[in-house]
Protein backbone atom coordinates (compact mmCIF):
# COMPACT_ATOMS: atom_id res chain seq x y z
CA UNK A 1 0.00 0.00 0.00
CA UNK A 2 0.93 3.32 -0.91
CA UNK A 3 -0.28 6.56 1.44
CA UNK A 4 0.38 9.94 -0.79
CA UNK A 5 -0.34 13.19 1.58
CA UNK A 6 -2.07 15.64 -1.13
CA UNK A 7 -2.99 18.11 1.60
CA UNK A 8 -2.04 18.60 5.23
CA UNK A 9 -3.22 21.58 5.97
CA UNK A 10 -6.64 22.87 8.21
CA UNK A 11 -9.41 24.91 5.71
CA UNK A 12 -7.70 27.64 5.56
CA UNK A 13 -4.51 26.06 4.37
CA UNK A 14 -0.98 27.77 5.32
CA UNK A 15 -0.63 30.16 4.13
CA UNK A 16 -3.23 31.64 5.73
CA UNK A 17 -4.91 34.56 3.04
CA UNK A 18 -3.20 38.35 4.51
CA UNK A 19 -1.25 36.74 7.32
CA UNK A 20 1.95 38.07 8.14
CA UNK A 21 2.42 35.22 10.66
CA UNK A 22 6.07 33.84 10.58
CA UNK A 23 4.98 30.42 9.28
CA UNK A 24 2.67 31.84 6.92
CA UNK A 25 5.53 33.55 5.41
CA UNK A 26 8.21 30.53 5.36
CA UNK A 27 10.37 29.51 2.19
CA UNK A 28 9.90 26.09 3.80
CA UNK A 29 8.16 23.89 0.86
CA UNK A 30 6.58 22.02 4.35
CA UNK A 31 5.08 24.82 5.69
CA UNK A 32 3.25 25.29 2.81
CA UNK A 33 -0.29 22.78 3.04
CA UNK A 34 -3.13 22.61 1.06
CA UNK A 35 -6.27 21.26 2.41
CA UNK A 36 -6.18 17.43 3.94
CA UNK A 37 -6.60 15.20 1.62
CA UNK A 38 -4.85 11.44 0.87
CA UNK A 39 -4.14 9.48 -1.87
CA UNK A 40 -4.22 5.75 -1.19
CA UNK A 41 -2.85 2.96 -3.51
CA UNK A 42 -3.62 -0.58 -3.15
CA UNK A 43 -4.05 -3.91 -5.44
CA UNK A 44 -4.20 -1.52 -8.50
CA UNK A 45 -6.72 0.44 -7.06
CA UNK A 46 -6.89 4.46 -6.12
CA UNK A 47 -8.88 5.42 -3.50
CA UNK A 48 -9.14 9.27 -2.50
CA UNK A 49 -9.97 9.82 0.86
CA UNK A 50 -11.45 13.81 1.05
CA UNK A 51 -10.96 16.32 -2.33
CA UNK A 52 -11.44 19.54 -0.86
CA UNK A 53 -11.06 23.04 -2.83
CA UNK A 54 -7.56 22.13 -3.78
CA UNK A 55 -8.75 18.94 -5.01
CA UNK A 56 -7.52 19.68 -8.58
CA UNK A 57 -3.79 21.32 -7.67
CA UNK A 58 -3.62 18.29 -5.81
CA UNK A 59 -4.56 15.74 -8.81
CA UNK A 60 -1.61 17.47 -10.83
CA UNK A 61 0.58 18.15 -8.25
CA UNK A 62 0.76 13.94 -7.53
CA UNK A 63 0.08 13.06 -11.10
CA UNK A 64 -3.06 11.11 -10.27
CA UNK A 65 -4.04 9.47 -13.64
CA UNK A 66 -7.25 7.47 -11.96
CA UNK A 67 -9.64 7.10 -8.69
CA UNK A 68 -11.35 3.96 -8.38
CA UNK A 69 -13.23 5.54 -5.01
CA UNK A 70 -13.68 8.56 -3.04
CA UNK A 71 -14.51 8.19 0.66
CA UNK A 72 -15.84 11.29 2.16
CA UNK A 73 -14.98 11.88 6.43
CA UNK A 74 -17.88 14.44 6.59
CA UNK A 75 -19.94 17.30 4.63
CA UNK A 76 -17.47 20.47 5.49
CA UNK A 77 -16.25 22.26 2.32
CA UNK A 78 -12.46 21.33 3.17
CA UNK A 79 -13.17 18.17 2.24
CA UNK A 80 -15.72 18.67 -0.10
CA UNK A 81 -16.02 21.28 -2.10
CA UNK A 82 -13.52 20.02 -5.10
CA UNK A 83 -16.17 17.15 -5.87
CA UNK A 84 -16.61 18.98 -9.00
CA UNK A 85 -13.34 18.58 -10.36
CA UNK A 86 -13.53 14.83 -10.26
CA UNK A 87 -15.07 15.64 -14.23
CA UNK A 88 -11.58 14.64 -16.29
CA UNK A 89 -12.05 11.29 -14.16
CA UNK A 90 -15.40 10.68 -15.39
CA UNK A 91 -14.75 11.59 -18.94
CA UNK A 92 -12.01 9.34 -19.16
CA UNK A 93 -13.04 6.28 -17.14
CA UNK A 94 -17.24 6.87 -16.42
CA UNK A 95 -19.00 6.54 -12.79
CA UNK A 96 -16.83 6.82 -9.45
CA UNK A 97 -18.03 5.40 -6.42
CA UNK A 98 -18.62 7.84 -3.59
CA UNK A 99 -18.98 6.76 -0.02
CA UNK A 100 -20.29 8.83 2.58
CA UNK A 101 -22.67 8.86 5.62
CA UNK A 102 -26.49 9.14 4.67
CA UNK A 103 -26.15 12.97 6.33
CA UNK A 104 -23.07 13.68 4.10
CA UNK A 105 -24.64 12.73 0.90
CA UNK A 106 -27.61 14.54 1.10
CA UNK A 107 -25.66 17.58 1.96
CA UNK A 108 -23.69 17.30 -1.16
CA UNK A 109 -27.06 16.69 -2.87
CA UNK A 110 -28.09 19.97 -2.54
CA UNK A 111 -24.68 21.81 -2.62
CA UNK A 112 -23.81 19.91 -5.81
CA UNK A 113 -27.92 19.38 -7.27
CA UNK A 114 -26.40 19.34 -10.84
CA UNK A 115 -24.31 16.34 -9.81
CA UNK A 116 -27.14 14.54 -8.21
CA UNK A 117 -30.38 15.49 -9.69
CA UNK A 118 -30.58 12.75 -12.40
CA UNK A 119 -33.88 14.67 -13.82
CA UNK A 120 -31.85 18.28 -13.93
CA UNK A 121 -28.47 16.95 -14.53
CA UNK A 122 -26.22 19.27 -16.18
CA UNK A 123 -24.40 17.83 -19.21
CA UNK A 124 -20.72 17.27 -18.51
CA UNK A 125 -21.23 17.26 -14.70
CA UNK A 126 -19.48 14.36 -12.55
CA UNK A 127 -20.78 10.63 -12.84
CA UNK A 128 -20.97 9.07 -9.56
CA UNK A 129 -22.42 6.14 -7.83
CA UNK A 130 -23.53 6.75 -4.46
CA UNK A 131 -22.82 4.55 -1.38
CA UNK A 132 -24.20 4.73 2.15
CA UNK A 133 -21.25 3.98 4.95
CA UNK A 134 -23.05 2.64 8.25
CA UNK A 135 -21.05 2.17 11.28
CA UNK A 136 -20.00 -1.56 12.09
CA UNK A 137 -20.00 -2.10 8.82
CA UNK A 138 -16.95 -2.49 6.44
CA UNK A 139 -17.02 -1.55 2.97
CA UNK A 140 -15.26 -4.36 0.47
CA UNK A 141 -14.11 -2.87 -2.72
CA UNK A 142 -12.60 -5.48 -4.87
CA UNK A 143 -11.65 -7.21 -1.75
CA UNK A 144 -9.99 -4.67 -0.02
CA UNK A 145 -11.50 -4.24 2.87
CA UNK A 146 -12.12 -0.49 4.66
CA UNK A 147 -13.52 -0.33 8.20
CA UNK A 148 -15.10 2.84 8.82
CA UNK A 149 -14.30 4.35 12.40
CA UNK A 150 -16.85 6.33 14.20
CA UNK A 151 -16.13 9.63 16.47
CA UNK A 152 -16.63 13.16 16.83
CA UNK A 153 -15.87 16.69 15.35
CA UNK A 154 -17.52 18.58 18.44
CA UNK A 155 -20.69 17.82 17.88
CA UNK A 156 -20.59 16.50 14.35
CA UNK A 157 -20.28 12.94 13.37
CA UNK A 158 -17.30 11.92 11.67
CA UNK A 159 -16.13 8.87 9.27
CA UNK A 160 -12.41 7.66 9.44
CA UNK A 161 -11.25 4.76 7.84
CA UNK A 162 -8.75 1.62 8.72
CA UNK A 163 -7.15 -0.43 5.57
CA UNK A 164 -5.02 -3.17 6.89
CA UNK A 165 -2.36 -1.87 9.42
CA UNK A 166 -3.33 1.88 8.38
CA UNK A 167 -5.95 4.46 9.42
CA UNK A 168 -6.90 8.05 9.03
CA UNK A 169 -8.76 9.70 11.00
CA UNK A 170 -9.11 13.81 10.65
CA UNK A 171 -11.26 16.10 12.48
CA UNK A 172 -11.54 14.05 15.42
CA UNK A 173 -12.11 15.59 18.95
CA UNK A 174 -13.38 12.79 20.61
CA UNK A 175 -13.71 8.83 19.86
CA UNK A 176 -15.33 6.11 21.98
CA UNK A 177 -13.68 3.41 23.72
CA UNK A 178 -15.43 0.71 21.20
CA UNK A 179 -14.41 2.43 18.38
CA UNK A 180 -10.70 3.33 19.77
CA UNK A 181 -11.04 -0.89 19.70
CA UNK A 182 -11.14 -0.77 15.80
CA UNK A 183 -7.30 0.68 16.16
CA UNK A 184 -5.49 -2.01 17.72
CA UNK A 185 -2.02 -3.00 15.99
CA UNK A 186 -2.04 -0.49 13.63
CA UNK A 187 1.30 -0.01 11.53
CA UNK A 188 0.74 3.18 10.36
CA UNK A 189 -2.02 5.81 12.29
CA UNK A 190 -2.94 10.21 10.55
CA UNK A 191 -4.03 11.42 12.74
CA UNK A 192 -5.09 15.36 12.73
CA UNK A 193 -3.57 18.15 15.24
CA UNK A 194 -4.52 21.65 14.46
CA UNK A 195 -2.46 23.75 16.98
CA UNK A 196 -0.80 24.16 20.24
CA UNK A 197 -3.28 25.68 22.02
CA UNK A 198 -7.12 23.91 22.63
CA UNK A 199 -9.68 23.57 19.83
CA UNK A 200 -12.94 23.35 20.03
CA UNK A 201 -13.42 20.57 17.64
CA UNK A 202 -9.98 19.56 16.67
CA UNK A 203 -7.31 17.79 18.98
CA UNK A 204 -4.36 20.12 19.84
CA UNK A 205 -1.26 18.73 20.14
CA UNK A 206 -0.91 17.53 23.62
CA UNK A 207 -4.66 16.06 22.44
CA UNK A 208 -3.18 14.27 19.83
CA UNK A 209 -0.27 12.58 21.52
CA UNK A 210 -2.14 11.72 24.67
CA UNK A 211 -4.54 9.71 22.26
CA UNK A 212 -1.68 8.22 20.04
CA UNK A 213 -0.41 6.89 23.73
CA UNK A 214 -3.55 4.95 23.77
CA UNK A 215 -3.79 3.56 20.38
CA UNK A 216 0.36 2.97 20.41
CA UNK A 217 0.70 2.74 16.34
CA UNK A 218 3.86 2.13 15.63
CA UNK A 219 4.10 5.14 13.58
CA UNK A 220 1.75 8.23 13.92
CA UNK A 221 1.35 11.39 11.07
CA UNK A 222 0.31 14.14 12.44
CA UNK A 223 -2.33 15.96 9.47
CA UNK A 224 -4.72 19.18 9.50
CA UNK A 225 -1.65 21.24 11.07
CA UNK A 226 -2.63 24.94 11.02
CA UNK A 227 0.03 27.93 11.40
CA UNK A 228 -0.61 28.44 14.83
CA UNK A 229 1.10 24.15 15.32
CA UNK A 230 4.32 25.90 14.40
CA UNK A 231 7.33 25.60 11.96
CA UNK A 232 7.22 22.28 10.25
CA UNK A 233 11.10 21.50 11.17
CA UNK A 234 11.28 23.40 14.62
CA UNK A 235 7.51 21.25 15.57
CA UNK A 236 9.09 17.81 14.56
CA UNK A 237 12.62 18.19 16.59
CA UNK A 238 9.82 18.35 19.68
CA UNK A 239 8.03 14.64 19.03
CA UNK A 240 8.54 11.60 20.22
CA UNK A 241 10.19 9.63 18.16
CA UNK A 242 7.31 7.69 16.54
CA UNK A 243 5.50 10.92 15.69
CA UNK A 244 6.38 13.19 12.63
CA UNK A 245 4.16 15.96 10.85
CA UNK A 246 3.38 15.16 7.88
CA UNK A 247 3.82 17.23 4.82
CA UNK A 248 2.23 17.63 1.01
CA UNK A 249 3.48 15.26 -1.17
CA UNK A 250 4.99 12.99 1.79
CA UNK A 251 4.66 9.21 0.96
CA UNK A 252 4.27 6.29 2.69
CA UNK A 253 5.15 2.56 1.95
CA UNK A 254 3.04 0.81 3.88
CA UNK A 255 3.36 -3.20 3.90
Amino acid sequence: MVVTFLGTGTSTGIPFIGSNHPVCLSNDYKDKRLRSSIKIDIENKTFIIDCGPDFRQQMINSNCRKIDAIFFTHEHSDHTAGLDDIRPFCFRDGEIPIYAHERVINNLSTRFGYIFNDDHKYPGSPSIKINLIEPDKPVVFSGIQIIPIDYLHAKLQVYGYRINGFAYLTDLKTISSSELDKLNNLDVLVLNCIRINEHFSHLNLKEALDLISIIKPKKTYLTHISHLLGFHEEVSKTLPENVFLSYDGLTLNIS
